[in-house]
């Protein structure tokens, strides 16, 4: 790849369904399909909006090891990124993300004590297209 953000950024911003995955109490991965994230930094930060009563808030919150995943299935491509994630709260964070219409899964608005904001942190990634993998570190991004 040469240029690794704006690749990766181009697929990340074009996923239709964002794959996320935390740690269970067991050790094991735990897996699950969202809406694309709301705001990205670069490659290196990704928002996410979620339930605070949800499992996943649980785990990240006992384990903050995640990694997200995003496809380009027409031209059967993706990548991994591997990272942290932190579940925020605090009405900056949440204001940041929200969208017009989200008061459908948040019915009492940006201040719903069930609205969280998963903020991801990637570290490294893999990228896969023309039938080849590639691993890549995430530099600090210029936002």
């Amino acid at each position: 790849m040469r240029d690794v953000e704006k690749t990766i950024g181009n697929l990340v911003d074009k996923a239709s369904v964002s794959i996320i995955s935390s740690v269970d109490e067991e050790g094991f991965p735990n897996t699950k399909a969202m809406l694309p994230p709301r705001k990205r930094e670069g490659i290196k930060v990704i928002y996410f909006s979620t339930n605070t009563s949800s499992m996943r808030v649980k785990q990240y919150r006992q384990n903050p090891k995640a990694c997200i995943y995003f496809f380009d299935k027409r031209f059967f491509r993706g990548v991994m990124l591997k990272g942290t994630m932190e579940v925020l709260q605090d009405f900056e964070s949440r204001n940041m993300i929200w969208r017009d219409g989200d008061e459908r899964y948040y019915p009492q608005g940006v201040d719903d004590p069930d609205y969280s904001v998963l903020k991801f942190t990637a570290q490294s990634g893999r990228y896969y297209a023309n039938f080849k993998s590639e691993n890549f570190e995430v530099e600090s991004s210029n936002y």
